[in-house]
This record gives C-alpha cells, sequence and structure tokens, in this order.
C-alpha cells in the first residue's frame, strides 16, 4: 500500500516572499527618506558654495545655482588663509594620533595581559573618569598650564595625549583580552621582553582597533574648536576651526565663501571614514580579535 504525500502549497510560498518583497520595498523606502532628510543641509551646503551672493539673497530660494561658481573655493581658499591654518591643524593632528596610539596601546597592554597589584580597582577608576565632564575640569586645567606658561603654545593640545584616555584605553584593552595568552607565554619563551610584545606583537593584531583610535584623534583634532580657542592666542597659530571662525567673522555677509570654506574643512574627515570604513566597523566589533 503506497503512502501518497500531500504536495506543498505553492500559494503560501508566493504569498509569504510577495509579503517579504513588500516588507523590503517598504523599509528600503523609509530608509532612502531618512538618508534624504539628513543629505539636504549637506546639499544646501554644496549649493549655497556654488552660487553667487545675489542668488543666495534671493527669494524664493533656487536649489540649484543657476550658474556655477568654481571661483568661490579659490577666493575663501586665499582670502581666510585656510593653507596655514591647514597646517597647524595637520600638525596637531599628526602629533594627536602618534600620542594617542602609543600611550593608549601601551596601558591598555598592562591592563589586559599584566597582572598587578590592584590592577582591576585601578581599571575601575580609570573609567569612573569618563564620567566627569570635561567642563568641570577646564578651569583647573587651564590655571595648571597657565603655572606652566603653556598657554598660547601648543603644548596644552599635544601634552595631554601621551597620558592617554579612558574611552580608547578601554576600546583596545577589550580586544587584547581577545588575543591568546599563550603568543605572549611563547614570545616570553624566546626571551621577549614586555616592550617587544607589546610593539611587535600586541599593536599588529590589534590593527582594525589602532585604526579606530587614529581616525578617533584625528577627527577630534581636526574639529577642535574649544581647546585652541581657550589656549591659541596667535591667528598664525589657528587651527581650522578657529580659522574658519575668525573667517566668518571677516565675511559675515558674503555666505559662498564661507560654505565653501566649510565644505573644504569637512571633506578631509568624510574621506578618511570611507577610506578606513572597514578598519573602524572591525576595530569596534571587540569580538572580532583572534580568540583563544
Amino acid at each position: 500500500m503506497s503512502v501518497r504525500t500531500a504536495a506543498p502549497d505553492t500559494r503560501y510560498f508566493q504569498s509569504r516572499r510577495t509579503k517579504q518583497r513588500i516588507g523590503r520595498t517598504i523599509l528600503l523606502l523609509v530608509l532612502i527618506g531618512f538618508s534624504i532628510i539628513i543629505l539636504l543641509p549637506l546639499w544646501w551646503m554644496i549649493s549655497t558654495s556654488l552660487k553667487s551672493l545675489t542668488e543666495i539673497m534671493s527669494f524664493p530660494p533656487t536649489w540649484l545655482p543657476k550658474v556655477i561658481h568654481w571661483e568661490n573655493y579659490e577666493l575663501a581658499w586665499s582670502k581666510g588663509n585656510f593653507a596655514r591654518y591647514t597646517l597647524n591643524t595637520l600638525f596637531l593632528a599628526a602629533v594627536g594620533v602618534i600620542s594617542h596610539v602609543l600611550s593608549n596601546t601601551f596601558i591598555a597592554y598592562g591592563f589586559a595581559k599584566i597582572k598587578f597589584p590592584g590592577r582591576g580597582w585601578l581599571f575601575s577608576v580609570m573609567l569612573g573618569t569618563m564620567m566627569i565632564p570635561s567642563f568641570v575640569t577646564l578651569i583647573p586645567q587651564y590655571i595648571m598650564f597657565s603655572k606652566f606658561h603653556w598657554v598660547g603654545t601648543y603644548l596644552p593640545l599635544t601634552v595631554p595625549g601621551f597620558f592617554g584616555a579612558a574611552y580608547q584605553i578601554f576600546l583596545i584593552r577589550q580586544f587584547f583580552m581577545s588575543i591568546p595568552n599563550e603568543l605572549i607565554e611563547a614570545a616570553k619563551i624566546d626571551g621577549a621582553n614586555h616592550y617587544y610584545i607589546w610593539w611587535k606583537i600586541m599593536i599588529p593584531l590589534a590593527k582594525p582597533a589602532v585604526v579606530v583610535i587614529a581616525i578617533m584623534t584625528f577627527q577630534g583634532a581636526w574639529n577642535d574648536f574649544l581647546g585652541p580657542l581657550i589656549y591659541i592666542n596667535q591667528e598664525s597659530m589657528f587651527n581650522l576651526q578657529i580659522g574658519l571662525q575668525s573667517f566668518k567673522g571677516q565675511e559675515t555677509t558674503q555666505w559662498h565663501y564661507l560654505m565653501a570654506g566649510s565644505l573644504m574643512v569637512m571633506l578631509p574627515v568624510i574621506a578618511l571614514f570611507f577610506f578606513f570604513q572597514r578598519y573602524f566597523i572591525e576595530g569596534m566589533n571587540i569580538s572580532s580579535g583572534t580568540k583563544g
């Protein structure tokens, strides 16, 4: 006696696939809508930077420039002395990246792989400093740097980076924790000390997290406004953000130059993120390290 199996109901699967397609289409449309809303200010900045001042002041406003004025970027660059500001900002960003990568990875290696009395308590205290608002320590820091005669120099903006940052130490420490201890023990058997292990083994294996630290530090130095505003008092030492603010004061009504300058300041950070996006995602994923 043969057993007859029921044929699958194809209408059920077709209905299910149709619902999934409709759901994905609705989700895609919602994401496109939110993306347009988020990108509208950026588009308005680009459009304004390519218009003439007469067109900017016209009503109703136009979303597309009637005549594209590429010379706005050249004039904004020359009027605002952005070449000098860019060199100053690149110097601060380079020193910041080097100091943060070296100090944070070194401190994180100690917390992750070296056992010493009070390690857990000291790590908790360090994390607790993340809850202190930066504005609380602003005045004491200024008084301290003033007594050091550092005000008016780049030292208050560069030296603190060599003493680590709590969040970045935490991030790289969690990545180091995922690296097997057997690698360190094998290196010690071969005669390697902690400095060699940190530099030759831990940093190369934690490359994604190191890149994240570098990107965060570069972006912070590039966009820093408050620090240079407090400690820098010479126009020749201004960074891009202070220079842009100074340029805004000079060119209050010339919005096409101001938007062109703002766009030039913003583009390097956007390009940096897209170029290192893969490393940034891997570094933020703590579980992407080598598991022991």
